[in-house]
């Protein structure tokens, strides 16, 4: 299973899921969403399973850092998508893929039910 893990590398949720899957053995491809960018179909195929509010990080600093305009033009996924690929930073980090599915955030019972599901 190929596992690709969206994020930027010094924020401190990124760091424990990659700590998390590292610990586990899992094999991780990062991809850093400043550096390397991402793509409309990236985002696109997320927005397949997560809702545009989800991926959204609206309690974020670079979302505080917009303007009110900026904000509340932000009203549906193609809109929301628009936003991302302007500003990767507003997106909820980090970003799990794996070919089956995409996981936004991270906490341990999260990441343990993806890998271990009953």
């Amino acid at each position: 299973m190929s596992i690709t893990l969206y994020g930027i590398p010094n924020c401190d949720t990124v760091k424990k899921a990659r700590m998390w899957l590292a610990d586990r053995g899992h094999i991780v491809a990062f991809h850093d969403v400043k550096k390397a960018g991402l793509s409309e179909a990236m985002v696109a195929s997320w927005l397949t399973q997560v809702p545009w509010d989800i991926l959204v990080n609206k309690k974020g600093t670079t979302w505080r850092g917009l303007t009110e305009t900026q904000k509340t033009d932000v009203v549906d996924a193609s809109s929301a998508t628009t936003l991302m690929l302007a500003a990767p930073s507003v997106i909820k980090r980090p970003v799990l893929c794996d070919g089956k599915r995409v996981v936004v955030g991270f906490s341990d019972a999260t990441y343990q039910q993806h890998f271990n599901p009953i």
